[in-house]
């Protein structure tokens, strides 16, 4: 399980810088829109990230964190659209992936509703960016019904991921987390300082 976990962060480690900049990449169609979180580790880390926080809550929060990272994407994603302003998106989107890696790392443990309003937040960042760059068309709509159906799936394979760490037992399980969610805060690092 921790050579999966290592292959799957190096993989995620490789995939080039995202184009999450107003105007930046391909901005039509559903295809587009669902390659595009690929297109980036801060997007990878994040909703792998967040799939695997929900796995960790259990009950409800399995379904109900990923859904509200979602939801609060989609609507980060609508005042991108509106042109309403945000401040500091990238560095939202970077401390992101710091905070998600430092919750898997220490295996923080939330109430549902305050994980929820947690992966929202950053959230709002992730579906900011994207806002500006999805056009006033119907192609747009396909581009943003792409963007959510593929982070959807990156949190599915952060779920599983998660529910996998959890038949390791509790020592390894404690372990893997640490490395894992510690590499992805350091990654995470290295996105605020412009390295990665």
């Amino acid at each position: 399980m921790l050579r999966l976990l290592h292959t799957v962060l190096a993989t995620a480690l490789t995939v080039s810088p995202a184009l999450a900049h107003t105007g930046v990449g391909e901005t039509n169609g559903f295809a587009h829109g669902f390659i595009h979180p690929a297109s980036g580790i801060d997007h990878v880390l994040a909703m792998v990230a967040v799939g695997i926080f929900a796995a960790h809550l259990g009950g409800r929060a399995l379904w109900l964190v990923p859904l509200a990272f979602v939801s609060m994407m989609a609507a980060g994603g609508a005042l991108g659209m509106a042109g309403v302003e945000v401040p500091h998106v990238e560095i939202g989107i970077g401390l992101s992936v710091v905070a998600l890696g430092i919750a898997i790392a220490f295996r923080l443990s939330l109430p549902v509703v305050a994980a929820m309003a947690f992966v929202g937040v950053f959230a709002i960042f992730h579906g900011h960016v994207h806002g500006f760059e999805m056009p006033d068309t119907t192609s747009g709509v396909a581009y943003g019904a792409g963007l959510m159906v593929a982070t959807a799936l990156l949190q599915v394979v952060g779920i599983g991921l998660g529910l996998a760490i959890g038949t390791l037992g509790q020592t390894r399980e404690h372990r893997v987390a640490q490395v894992g969610g510690g590499l992805m805060a350091i990654a995470g690092a290295g996105i605020l300082a412009g390295v990665i």
